[in-house]
């Protein structure tokens, strides 16, 4: 069959497309498989990318099926990579119930409402958290109803955030201490920006400028700190930012209205010193300082102003072993110049200087002395030493360190203190010789009651051992152990309570006791002027015992004399009787009752009168001084022309005077006056005594002897005064007048009745007399008793 050229072009050109098609299908097929094998490796890249991702991908479809790695299951702890949504849980393994709920609620809501969601999850039995989040998967990937996961393991996120956590806590704690104690602090405190503005400030800061609150302290840029010396207080902390370090100034800062001098200190604040983030400010009020650092400073003149008075040597040394300062005392004795103590001279060196001016105790090792005394300023306490210098001088050295590593150095010259020493401790060995020696027992008790001193007769006395003694007992232990010594132990209290009047209050009392074995003692304590008391005891054994005797005597004498009274009363009264008879008769006898009588039986008549009347007044004396002696003598009380009683006294004594060739004279003032009295004892009285001098004074006098009775008077009272130029007056009569013994002498009951007549008037009586000058005899009587 022949074709057509048409056919054949047809044919050819069919061919020739068939041709082209097979080599582009054949290049299609070659540039597929490139691009297969490129999609294959490209998958396989990012299947490694996807598995070394520490993010899983998961795709779970609208069936609940899965598709993930195995990497998954070992996430959640499974055996193998789950399949399907339920395979998720496992026994101790998977996720738990209420985990695997809320995931089914979270892929639900998201294959419903396209809603992404965000779940922590923690797998059974592991530590592990594993974050999910989750979003509807593109339609390429999983089909319609699919969710795309994609989980990360958040453990170590989690411990890390943690971490963070409890860090951010402790730091905004310690943030809120450091806030709370910044606003707590007394002192202002504030904060400037890096714009050099205020930006936080404390109460203290808003008091001191005495502003509503902190907001409007920086918002109204109020600053605490005035412009000094051209210099503001933003300037100022711009210079501690630019140095990098602190700044400190001391200004003037007015502070709630007072002006008061602050240390002002700006700090800049560069965390780890990096770029300066801000800078912090306080101002510290130092106005008490300051006045303390004056006062201290005027102290110190005026210590040294006073030390340069005191009689110590005193020297200060620096920290740097320096002197610096010396009081006058100091240089003198250690011979210093001015210029040791300008030139701070060094402590080692004084020691050399001092050495070679013999004012340094002679040692044998020099330098190993000076070495220790240097170390004195290293030493944790005080030292002491005495110094024996070359010349005899005793020094006492005291060294102090001071808190600041100086040395306080004071040196007292005891040369004196050490001779007085040697001069008491001669005199305490005397003292105790003497005490020893002392025919006393002695005890001295110190203000606290114990016993002090005491000598060996006190020892003895008591009989206490000298070790007893010599712990200073107190006074009630003492005394306590001894009251058997006593007849009456009882009365030891009595020997304390004298020991505490004493010692307590300065009060000297006495008493006296009896031993057991017999003796007696009189004790007395007696205050010292040092605040001690002295105990003395003295043995009164003899003189008690003589005491005794004359107590016995003396009873007897006055059972005696009581006897020798009542005799004289009785024999008085009867006396008077037969007396009074003679008297009587006498009497009638002169009147002429038994006739005339011749001139010489008047004449003994007479005579028997007189006697009668002698008689008469000295059994009247005898009388009175007989009551006086018995205290029942009562005078009459009636006015006396005391001018008269004694010119009839004078006129009466003159016919006795005249007989025994003596000179009675009367020297009696005119104005004598009366007194209250009882006029015939008191006539009896000068009678007696006119009577006494005229007897006492005729038998030793041939010729020449004189009485003389003198009277005078004033408003208060009368003086009369009887004397004689006799012998004087025997012993026993002057006892009488004074009291001593009664007598049996006229004379003597004369003086002595006369003596008790005046007692009853309420005068005086004075007696002078002298052996071979004669017997003065003075009365004062007063006008009115």
């Amino acid at each position: 069959m022949t074709l057509s050229s048409g056919a054949l072009f047809a044919l050819g050109l069919f061919s020739a497309l068939w041709l082209l098609a097979g080599l582009w299908a054949v290049g299609r097929g070659i540039a597929m498989q490139r691009r297969a094998a490129f999609v294959a490796g490209q998958a396989e890249r990012l299947g490694s990318l996807v598995e070394a991702s520490p993010q899983l991908p998961v795709i779970v479809r609208a069936d609940w099926r899965i598709e993930a790695s195995e990497k998954l299951g070992r996430w959640l702890g499974l055996e193998q990579g789950p399949r399907n949504f339920d395979e998720l849980r496992g026994l101790g393994s998977g996720l738990d119930l209420d985990g695997h709920d809320a995931l089914r609620q979270a892929i639900l809501g998201a294959q419903r409402g396209a809603k992404p969601f965000t779940l922590s999850l923690k797998p059974q039995g592991s530590q592990r958290t594993i974050i999910l989040h989750g979003a509807p998967a593109p339609q390429a990937v999983g089909g319609p109803g699919s969710v795309l996961l994609w989980l990360s393991d958040a453990t170590d996120g989690q411990h890390a955030l943690a971490q963070a956590r409890s860090e951010r806590d402790e730091a905004m704690a310690a943030f809120e201490a450091l806030s709370g104690l910044i606003e707590a602090a007394p002192f202002p405190m504030w904060f400037r920006d890096t714009d050099l503005n205020l930006a936080l400030v404390n109460s203290a800061y808003v008091r001191a400028v005495e502003a509503k609150s902190a907001v409007a302290v920086i918002d109204g840029g109020i600053e605490l700190c005035e412009t000094v010396a051209g210099v503001s207080a933003a300037e100022a902390a711009d210079e501690a930012r630019i140095a990098g370090s602190a700044q400190i100034r001391t200004i003037p800062v007015t502070i709630e209205g007072e002006r008061r001098i602050m240390r002002v200190v700006d700090v800049p604040l560069a965390p780890t010193g990096g770029r300066v983030i801000g800078i912090a400010g306080y101002a510290i009020d130092i106005q008490e300082l300051e006045s303390e650092r004056g006062a201290h400073r005027r102290f110190v003149d005026t210590q040294r102003e006073l030390l340069d008075r005191l009689s110590a040597a005193v020297a200060q040394f620096g920290p740097d072993q320096g002197l610096a300062f010396a009081n006058l005392p100091f240089r003198r004795l250690f011979a210093l110049e001015a210029e040791d103590v300008s030139e701070a001279r060094a402590f080692a060196r004084l020691l050399d200087a001092w050495r070679e001016g013999g004012r340094t105790p002679e040692v044998r090792d020099y330098p190993e002395w000076r070495q220790v005394h240097v170390d004195w300023f290293a030493q944790a306490g005080a030292s002491e030493e005495d110094w024996l210098l070359r010349d005899g001088t005793h020094l006492h050295v005291v060294a102090q360190p001071t808190p600041d590593g100086g040395l306080l150095l004071i040196a007292e010259d005891k040369t004196e203190q050490v001779q007085l020493a040697g001069a008491r401790d001669t005199l305490l060995r005397v003292r105790t010789a003497t005490f020893d020696n002392l025919f006393e027992a002695i005890a001295v008790f110190a203000p606290d009651g114990r016993l002090h001193l005491w000598n060996q007769r006190f020892r003895r006395l008591w009989g206490i051992e000298e070790g007893t003694l010599a712990a200073h007992p107190r006074v009630d232990a003492l005394m306590g152990g001894l009251a058997d010594r006593l007849v009456k132990p009882n009365q030891i209290s009595i020997v304390q309570e004298v020991i505490r009047a004493a010692t307590l209050e300065r009060q000297q009392r006495g008493g006296e006791i009896g031993f057991a074995d017999g003796r007696y003692f009189d004790f007395a304590s007696i205050p010292l002027p040092d605040g001690n008391a002295l105990l003395i005891m003295l043995d009164i054994t003899p003189s008690r015992k003589m005491e005794g005797a004359l107590r016995e005597r003396n009873e007897a004498l006055e059972a005696a004399d009581k006897v020798k009274t009542a005799f004289l009363s009785r024999m008085s009264y009867e006396l008077r009787t037969p007396l009074t008879s003679i008297g009587g008769f006498g009497e009638m006898l002169q009147a002429g009752y038994a006739g005339k009588l011749s001139e010489q039986q008047q004449g003994y008549v007479d005579a028997i009168m007189d006697s009668v009347a002698v008689l008469g007044r000295q059994i009247d004396n005898v009388l009175d001084l007989a009551q006086g002696e018995a205290g029942s003598l009562v005078v009459e009380r009636a006015p006396v022309d005391v001018r008269k009683l004694l010119d009839g006294a004078l006129t009466d004594a003159r016919a006795i005077a005249a007989a025994e060739k003596v000179e009675l004279v009367g020297n009696i003032s005119p104005d004598l006056g009366r007194i209250d009295g009882d006029a015939p004892r008191l006539s009896r009285l000068v009678a007696g005594l006119l009577d006494n001098a005229v007897r006492y004074t005729a038998p030793t006098r041939k010729s020449g002897g004189r009485v003389l009775l003198h009277a005078t008077g004033d408003a208060h009272g009368i003086d009369i005064i009887v004397s004689d130029n006799g012998p004087g007056m025997p012993e026993a009569v002057a006892a009488v007048t004074k009291g001593q013994q009664a007598g049996t002498a006229s004379g003597g009951i004369g003086l002595a009745l006369a003596r008790q007549l005046v007692a009853a008037h309420g005068g005086s009586m004075e007696v002078l007399s002298e052996a071979g000058q004669g017997t003065l005899v003075r009365i004062s009587l007063p006008r009115r008793v």
